[in-house]
C-alpha cells in the first residue's frame, strides 16, 4: 500500500511540474502587460505621445494578441501545443529586445504587437495543454498555475519597475528589455515537456505515445482508462472543426457561457487598472515613488488571492467563485467611484509650490485660491485659460498636486477589486473555457472567444487614458461598477458548475443532442 501511495504521490510531482514549466507562459504574460506601466511616463515623452497615441501604446500588445488568439488555437490543432508554445517563448524575447532599443514609434507598436500576438498564444494554449493532460480531481487547480504565473508576473514587473525607476538613461528601456531573460529561459524548459496525450490521440493517431506519457502522469490504469475514455470522446467519422461549427444550435450554451465570460472578464476594467496603476495612484495625489509602491501592493494582493482562488475552485467550485467575486467587484469599484466623486482640487500657495515647471507655475497662479467640486468643473475651468500643450501636461503631470481626496479609500478599493477579481473571473474563465468546448471545436473556438476577450481588452485600454481626462475616475470606475453588476446577473443565469466531472461529462452536459 506504501508503494501505491508512493507512485501516486510521484505521478502528481510530474503532473505539478508539467503544468509549472508550461504555465510559465502565464508569467511572461502577465509580466509584458504590467511592465508597461512603468514605462508610460519615458515612452510619452520620448515618442511625444498624444492621449490617442499613448491609449494605442499601451492597447496594440493587446491588438496583437487578437491575431495570436485567431491564430494559436489552429495551429496549436495542427502542429501541436508544445510547438506553438515554443514560438510563443521567441515572440516574447523578440518583443522585449526590440522595444528596448526602439528609436521610433513605429518600431515601438511593432515591437508590442509581437509581444501581443505572444501573449494570445499563451493565454490560451497553456490552459488548453495543462486541462489536457491533468486528471480531472487536479484540473482547476492545475489549470490556475497559469493565471497564478500570470499574476506573479505582473507583481514581478511592479518590483522590476520599481528597482530601475531611477536608472540612468532611459529606464523605460531597462524596464521593457529584461523581459527577455525569463522568455529564453521559457523557451528552453518547453523541451523537456511532452506533447499532450489528446492531441496525440486526436490529430497523430498515436496511442501508445499518448498512453506513455499518460503513464508517467498517474500510472498503468489510469492511462488505459483514459486512453479508452478520449478514444470514446472522439467522433472519428467527424470532419475537424470549423469557424462555421461553433454556431451551431448544439453549440449554443457553450458559446453562451464562454463569450459572456470572456465579455465581463474585460469590460470591467482589469487591465485599465494593471496597466495604468501607477497614474491612478497618482491621480489620487500620490508622489511617483509611492504609486510604483502601491503598484507593487496591488500586484502581491493580486498573487495572494490568486492562490486562494487556486485552492477554493477545485473545493468550492467555478460559479461560486464567480458570484462572490463579482459582487465584491461591484462593492469596490463604487468605493473607487465614490472616493474620486468626494475629492476637490484646490489651488493654493501649497499646492502651486508643488509644481516644478515655473512655466506651468506661471499659468496656474491666476487660479491661486480657488476650488474646484469636480473634475469636470475644473478641466471646464483650466482649459479655456491654457493653451493646447499645457492643458494636456496639467491632465497628465500635475492634478495630482491640486487633489484633495481619500487615498486611502482609493487604495482599499483597488486592493479589494484586485482580490476580487483574483478569486473569480481571472482564473476561472481560463479553467471554464478549457473545460467546456468538445474536442472536436476546441482549437477554432477558443482562438474565437480569446479574440474577442482581446478585442474587449483592447478596448477598455485605449480608451482609458481618455475616460480619465474626458469623464473623470468617478464615472470612468461607476462603468465599471455597472459593468460588474451585469456580470452577477449574467454567471447566475448561464454558468453551470464544472467542478470534479471529466472533460468528456461536460461535454455530456451542454452539447445539445
Amino acid at each position: 500500500m506504501e508503494v501505491s501511495k508512493e507512485v501516486i504521490k510521484m505521478n502528481k510531482s510530474y503532473t505539478v511540474l508539467i503544468s509549472l514549466i508550461v504555465a510559465l507562459g502565464g508569467f511572461l504574460l502577465g509580466f509584458d502587460s504590467a511592465v508597461i506601466s512603468g514605462a508610460i511616463k519615458g515612452i510619452t515623452v520620448y515618442f511625444e505621445m498624444t492621449d490617442a497615441m499613448l491609449g494605442f501604446a499601451v492597447g496594440c500588445v493587446v491588438f496583437g494578441a487578437m491575431a495570436g488568439n485567431l491564430l494559436a488555437g489552429p495551429l496549436a490543432d495542427k502542429f501541436g501545443r508544445k510547438n506553438v508554445l515554443i514560438v510563443v517563448a521567441a515572440l516574447f524575447a523578440v518583443s522585449a529586445t526590440w522595444s528596448a532599443f526602439a528609436t521610433n514609434y513605429t518600431e515601438f507598436i511593432i515591437a508590442r504587437i509581437i509581444g501581443g500576438i505572444g501573449i494570445g498564444g499563451a493565454i490560451l494554449i497553456a490552459p488548453i495543454y495543462i486541462a489536457e493532460i491533468a486528471p480531472a480531481k487536479l484540473r482547476g487547480s492545475l489549470v490556475s498555475f497559469n493565471q497564478l504565473n500570470i499574476v506573479i508576473g505582473i507583481s514581478v514587473a511592479y518590483f522590476s519597475n520599481y528597482f530601475l525607476i531611477n536608472m540612468e538613461g532611459d529606464s523605460w528601456r531597462w524596464m521593457l528589455g529584461v523581459e527577455a531573460v525569463p522568455a529564453l529561459i521559457y523557451f528552453a524548459a518547453l523541451f523537456i515537456v511532452p506533447r499532450s496525450p489528446r492531441w496525440l490521440i486526436q490529430r497523430l493517431n498515436e496511442t501508445e505515445l499518448a498512453r506513455k506519457v499518460l503513464q508517467r502522469i498517474g500510472g498503468e490504469e489510469y492511462a488505459s482508462t483514459t486512453v479508452l475514455a478520449i478514444q470514446n470522446g472522439i467522433d472519428k467519422k467527424e470532419s475537424k472543426g470549423k469557424l462555421g461549427d461553433i454556431f451551431q444550435s448544439k453549440y449554443t450554451v457553450i458559446m453562451v457561457i464562454a463569450l459572456g465570460i470572456a465579455f465581463f472578464q474585460q469590460i470591467t476594467g482589469i487591465n485599465a487598472v494593471f496597466y495604468y496603476a501607477p497614474t491612478i495612484f497618482e491621480q489620487a495625489g500620490g508622489s511617483t515613488d509611492s504609486s510604483f509602491l502601491q503598484a507593487i501592493v496591488v500586484g502581491l494582493t493580486n498573487l495572494i488571492f490568486t492562490l486562494v482562488a487556486i485552492w477554493l475552485i477545485d473545493r468550492l467550485g467555478r460559479k461560486p467563485l464567480l458570484l462572490i467575486g463579482s459582487s465584491f467587484m461591484t462593492i469596490a469599484l463604487l468605493m473607487a467611484a465614490f472616493a474620486f466623486n468626494e475629492a476637490t482640487y484646490d489651488f493654493n500657495e501649497v499646492s502651486l509650490a508643488k509644481v516644478e515647471s515655473v512655466e506651468m507655475r506661471t499659468a496656474l497662479s491666476g487660479f491661486e485660491g480657488q476650488s474646484f467640486e469636480s473634475q469636470n468643473a475644473l478641466f471646464k475651468t483650466i482649459g479655456a485659460e491654457l493653451d493646447t500643450a499645457q492643458f494636456l501636461d496639467f491632465k497628465r503631470n500635475q492634478i495630482s498636486n491640486f487633489i484633495q481626496i481619500n487615498a486611502t479609500l482609493v487604495l482599499i478599493a483597488i486592493l479589494l477589486y484586485v482580490a476580487s477579481f483574483a478569486i473569480s473571473l481571472g482564473p476561472v474563465m481560463w479553467a471554464l473555457i478549457s473545460e467546456i468546448f468538445p474536442t472536436k471545436i476546441k482549437g477554432i473556438a477558443i482562438s474565437v472567444v480569446g479574440f474577442f476577450n482581446s478585442l474587449v481588452s483592447f478596448s477598455v485600454t485605449q480608451i482609458f487614458p481618455w475616460e480619465l481626462s474626458n469623464l473623470g475616475p468617478t464615472l470612468t470606475f461607476g462603468i465599471y461598477a455597472l459593468f460588474s453588476f451585469l456580470a452577477i446577473l449574467f454567471v447566475q443565469k448561464f454558468v453551470i458548475e464544472t467542478k470534479g466531472k471529466s472533460l468528456e461529462e461536460v461535454e455530456e452536459m451542454l452539447v445539445r443532442k
